[in-house]
């Protein structure tokens, strides 16, 4: 089972929210993204995304932060950001090691 769906395979947040998370797995996330930005931010900018976006940087970096970290089929190299900068991201956002999330018995969303 995907640690980030629930076990009937609905994405988390097709019925959850940031206020179903455990207050200890919030806190967790938020100190790693800042922790992120505070070392790759100068790279997160809408000038090094290689086509306009629905998002700007900031989110698309957000979002490409966690698929890369997790390893999943997409992230910081799949071609939206410039190739030296998604090289550079990609492996700054790997250091940070996995996030798997699972929704406990209490309903509450746990990192583990």
């Amino acid at each position: 089972m995907d640690q980030s769906n629930e076990q009937r395979g609905d994405p988390l947040d097709a019925n959850y929210s940031v206020d179903d998370l455990a207050p200890e797995t919030k806190r967790r996330m938020i100190e790693d993204c800042e922790k992120f930005h505070a070392e790759n931010g100068a790279l997160v900018v809408d000038e090094n995304l290689t086509h306009a976006k629905r998002w700007d940087a900031e989110r698309l970096g957000g979002h490409d932060f966690w698929l890369t970290r997790n390893g999943n089929g997409a992230g910081f190299w799949d071609g939206d950001w410039r190739k030296e900068v998604s090289d550079r991201l990609t492996k700054a956002a790997q250091v940070f090691g996995t996030f798997d999330l699972y929704l406990g018995d209490d309903g509450t969303i746990y990192a583990s």
